[in-house]
């Protein structure tokens, strides 16, 4: 009975309650929105951003990698990093470090100063998405962790479709530097809301960081291997991949760097930074595996739908923007119903493949496009993926780490999210390759349809030369423009067709891993799991 009486109190008075529950998990959705959007912020503002500094577009692209690089390296380190400095301590001194670092990429006079504040904003911001579905979870009890999945969940599609959405406003709108400035205020407000109300846990009380082991190797391979492997994914198109020196270099060192890492975490030491050994556990490594093609998707669809809306159709950034906007709207209530069917017992994998059809539906919807596609087609299409991936992210999620012992919750939730984020890396690279390769090969297609004599070209060049003679263009420098129209139109037209070949792409890769779903377990998390989740760092 003294046991009993020793455990029982431990619970109730952790869970927050009204007001104070709500603040708690409303500051954390933020923060992690806030983080995603940075990821995706920036893209539609680089040619500002160059023209400003006085640098390249090739130069300014750095702005997007150092950002990538560091979110990626710290989210695996999330579980020792909050170990050491416990989580609320980590979580606000996370807040201060990308806020401070928003304010001095604003400030930014010169590429180099505005870099190293990138960086540093994702070092902060990888904090931010790790910790915040922790906090969340301990906003709940044990019988709403679906709900509390969910909420989290919006965040994480919320963050990278609202990005492109917000920076096209702002650029059409204000001066770039406000794409970080409007960090600052949002920041400054989280931590002081963290500081009055979020507690801490027993252990972060009095942490004895001596009897804790600083894996000072493991950082260091996880470090050059994971960061190496991520700017060879952002750079490699943009830099011709294996014809630039530096891609070379890192491709080594992240050959050298990452299995050295898995070995020394596995056999080299006690106290691993990361644990890879729950990687054993079969939902944790099929999970992980479809994680990264939800990564994928997610993010390649963030940049091709942007691209395709204003480069193809014509559309300014805002307009590009505002078709999201029903789409997010219609995805908020998804998320919820998500969690609510996963409380009611139905299965998540059930779930996911539903999310799985519907994204793969909305990739091969966008391959039919073209740029006389009316305006609404694009906000049923985004609608889709919205759903698609409500039902996706939140079961695949609990799924992943629903077997996993309480002790390696930590390290597995941190694991499922980098794979994300390497998902979109590939993502990223994938598409940008694969739209060069076939720009090249339809450009060729429709070059050898264009045979002289043939009547329709003919009639064409006709028509545009007398249309741009009719404008006071004389007769020689007419027939000239018409030339340079139709190559325009052609380059279009295979810029186009490459698009629609990428989004059947993503498709496929949804359509391959499909089998995947069912190998996973299925299995409801137990209230010592859930409690588990509920400590551990996301």
């Amino acid at each position: 009975m003294a046991a009993q009486t020793l455990a029982l109190p431990a619970q109730p008075p952790a869970l927050p309650t009204g007001f104070k529950k709500w603040i708690i998990v409303i500051t954390a959705i933020t923060a992690a929105i806030v983080e995603l959007i940075d990821t995706s912020i920036v893209n539609v503002g680089l040619n500002d951003i160059a023209g400003s500094l006085g640098v390249t577009i090739e130069d300014v692209s750095w702005v997007v990698t150092s950002y990538a690089i560091a979110n990626v390296i710290v989210i695996p380190m999330t579980g020792f990093l909050q170990r050491y400095f416990g989580r609320k301590n980590y979580y606000i001194g996370s807040i201060i470090l990308f806020t401070l670092s928003s304010y001095g990429c604003g400030f930014a006079t010169n590429l180099e100063t505005l870099i190293l504040f990138r960086f540093l904003q994702g070092v902060g911001g990888g904090a931010l998405l790790s910790t915040s579905q922790g906090l969340i979870y301990d906003a709940f009890p044990m019988s709403q962790r679906a709900l509390a999945s969910a909420l989290f969940g919006m965040g994480i599609v919320l963050g990278p479709t609202l990005g492109p959405t917000l920076g096209g406003y702002i650029i059409d709108n204000y001066h770039w530097s406000w794409m970080f400035y409007i960090n600052v205020p949002i920041g400054i407000l989280a931590a002081f809301l963290s500081i009055a109300y979020i507690d801490k846990k027993a252990d972060e009380v009095n942490i004895d960081r001596k009897s804790i082991q600083i894996d000072q190797l493991g950082i260091l391979l996880l470090a050059v291997g994971i960061g190496s492997l991520q700017y060879v994914l952002e750079r490699g198109e943009a830099d011709d991949w294996f014809d630039d020196k530096t891609i070379q270099w890192l491709t080594v060192a992240a050959v050298i760097a990452i299995p050295a890492f898995i070995w020394w975490e596995l056999r080299g030491t006690k106290e691993p930074v990361v644990d890879l050994r729950t990687l054993k556990n079969r939902n944790l490594s099929i999970g992980s595996i479809l994680m990264v093609v939800i990564g994928y998707g997610l993010f390649t669809s963030v940049l091709l739908y942007p691209l395709f809306a204003q480069r193809i159709v014509g559309l300014t950034a805002t307009q590009t923007g505002k078709l999201l906007i029903p789409g997010g709207l219609v995805t908020l209530p998804m998320f919820a119903l998500a969690g609510r069917l996963l409380a009611k017992g139905i299965s998540p994998r059930i779930l996911v493949a539903v999310g799985y059809v519907a994204f793969s539906s909305f990739c091969f919807i966008m391959s039919t496009y073209t740029m006389d596609t009316p305006d609404n087609f694009f906000i049923y299409a985004l609608i889709i993926r919205g759903i698609g991936l409500a039902f996706v992210n939140v079961p695949l999620i609990n799924q992943s780490v629903s077997t996993l012992e309480p002790r390696q919750l930590p390290t597995g939730i941190a694991i499922v999210n980098m794979m994300r984020q390497v998902g979109g890396a590939f993502g990223v690279a994938i598409t940008n390759t694969y739209v060069t390769q076939r720009v090249a090969v339809h450009r060729g297609d429709l070059v050898s349809n264009l045979q002289p004599g043939n009547p329709i070209l003919t009639e064409r060049l006709n028509a545009m030369t007398q249309g741009l003679a009719a404008r006071g263009v004389n007769a020689l420098d007419a027939v000239t423009g018409a030339y340079k129209n139709l190559d325009l139109i052609i380059s279009k037209q295979a810029l186009m067709i490459s698009y629609l070949d990428t989004f059947k792409l993503a498709g496929l890769f949804f359509v391959v891993s499909f089998p995947l779903l069912f190998l996973l377990k299925s299995k409801k998390m137990d209230a010592a799991t859930a409690k588990a989740v509920a400590d551990a760092a996301h």
